[in-house]
């Protein structure tokens, strides 16, 4: 197609209509596309990170730190939330419209114009390839790439920035990293190159499996268990750092001790490769400021009782949901209606993707003690692989959370409506990024995130 004097939204169809070609695992395509548009990722450094949770939080640590050390910094958050642009984020904010344009209009063309022994390149290659355009026209100091699926063959892996990091391996992706533990630590090894320096915060069989690729490579391993947590608040955690001690994360949950250390071991990393260099003032600024929108994030929103805390949270896999459920005892009783006696019980709006470990993950969240008498709206987004409301609530029928209530809503703004409409304490929002994404886009006003029409 042809791309010349594309508006916003048109270079973001072109960009979206890749999606039919799927999800296609290898490095040839994005290989050939990048040399095609000049091999930009050969003048990006940074790191590159991994793991089944916390890759994300990771990234918005050690960027937050970075940024307050005077580093200019690319950051690749995925999925994006509300707007398209989230995906490719350069100081702290998304790219520009314009300059997303202008970056589909070179990149489109050059996976049109690829021949057919590779095939056509996909969308999150062509995005790959968007991304580190922008990250070397940017003139950044350094990056702080994502992964995508895996590590082996997803297409960031077309790039060595000289660090790599694995924050742990769970059970997710299986039909595609295989079914268990050792053959998806497998796939995500691979992202350790000769020559760079590897942290992790894996465990067990997973570290058994990066240690023998680090050792097979030549290449210094440094292993980061969780930070000790020593408290938290409403809004912030507590742990002790090596070196740093007590320190302040703001970012909500006491999983975030493990992706802290991990980020302080990156960040010490980049240090030894000669990338960057934080002092721990910076690092203590930086952590504090940290923050990580959809995960653990409490918003208010008006409703018919009143303003009403809402606590978003993307937590998709049994992992998540047990750091969600973990969450969501040790912040109860700091949330509006925490302190009656009993306390006021949540209302949660819950969708789920039909490919996932469904239930699963609805299993590990029930354990929490602070879903006793709640009230949970199923509901679907808008997507092909959503799980329909119906067989979503049968799933929430059998979970183990005592006196539950379950209903169902054809829509997430429709489920929002009848969350705050109805009486409780604080209402939660998870099950799904895209779900949490949609009621993000309702109850936060964002001018950053306003794509033009």
């Amino acid at each position: 197609m042809s791309t010349a004097a594309l508006t916003y939204a048109e270079a973001l169809a072109a960009l979206e209509a890749r999606g039919r070609f799927g999800i296609r695992l290898g490095l040839g395509r994005v290989r050939a596309l990048l040399r095609a548009i000049g091999d930009p990722q050969e003048q990006v450094r940074g790191a590159l990170v991994a793991g089944t949770n916390g890759k994300g939080s990771v990234i918005a640590l050690a960027g937050s730190a970075l940024r307050a050390a005077g580093y200019r910094v690319g950051e690749t958050p995925k999925p994006h939330l509300v707007s398209y642009r989230e995906r490719i984020v350069v100081d702290g904010r998304p790219i520009a419209p314009g300059d997303f344009t202008r970056l589909a209009e070179a990149v489109v063309p050059a996976a049109d114009g690829m021949g057919r022994r590779l095939g056509p390149p996909t969308e999150f290659e062509l995005l790959t390839a968007m991304m580190f355009r922008h990250f070397a026209d940017a003139g950044l100091d350094l990056a702080l790439v994502e992964v995508g699926l895996g590590g082996r063959l997803d297409a960031t892996n077309a790039w060595d920035g000289g660090v790599a990091a694995l924050t742990n391996v769970a059970l997710d992706h299986t039909d595609r990293l295989g079914p268990t533990i050792a053959a998806i630590a497998r796939e995500k090894a691979p992202i350790v190159k000769r020559g760079d320096l590897a942290v992790t915060g894996a465990d067990g069989e997973a570290l058994a499996i990066l240690r023998r690729r680090c050792r097979r490579l030549g290449v210094p391993l440094t292993v980061a268990p969780p930070a000790p947590v020593l408290g938290w608040t409403r809004d912030a955690l507590s742990v002790d750092l090596p070196r740093l001690g007590p320190t302040e994360i703001g970012l909500r949950g006491r999983h975030q001790a493990a992706n802290a250390a991990v980020a302080d071991a990156l960040l010490d990393a980049l240090d030894v490769a000669g990338i960057a260099t934080v002092p721990e003032d910076a690092r203590r600024r930086g952590y504090r400021a940290a923050r990580w929108p959809g995960r653990l994030e409490l918003v208010d929103a008006r409703g018919p009782h009143g303003t009403r805390e809402v606590l978003l949270d993307g937590a998709h896999n049994p992992a998540g949901a047990t750091a969600l459920a973990t969450a969501l005892d040790d912040l109860r009783p700091l949330l509006a209606g925490g302190s009656d006696t009993p306390p006021s019980p949540l209302v949660v709006v819950w969708a789920a993707m039909a490919d996932k470990d469904v239930a699963g993950t609805i299993a590990a969240v029930s354990r929490s003690r602070a879903l006793a008498g709640a009230t949970v709206v199923c509901t679907a987004v808008g997507l092909p692989r959503a799980l329909a409301p119906d067989a979503l609530a049968a799933l929430w029928a059998r979970a183990e959370a005592p006196g539950l209530r379950v209903r169902t809503a054809g829509s997430p703004e429709a489920a929002l409506e009848l969350a705050l409409g109805l009486p409780g304490g604080p209402v939660v929002v998870a099950g799904s990024l895209y779900l949490v994404g949609a009621a993000r886009a309702r109850l936060v006003d964002d001018p950053a995130l306003s794509d033009p029409a």
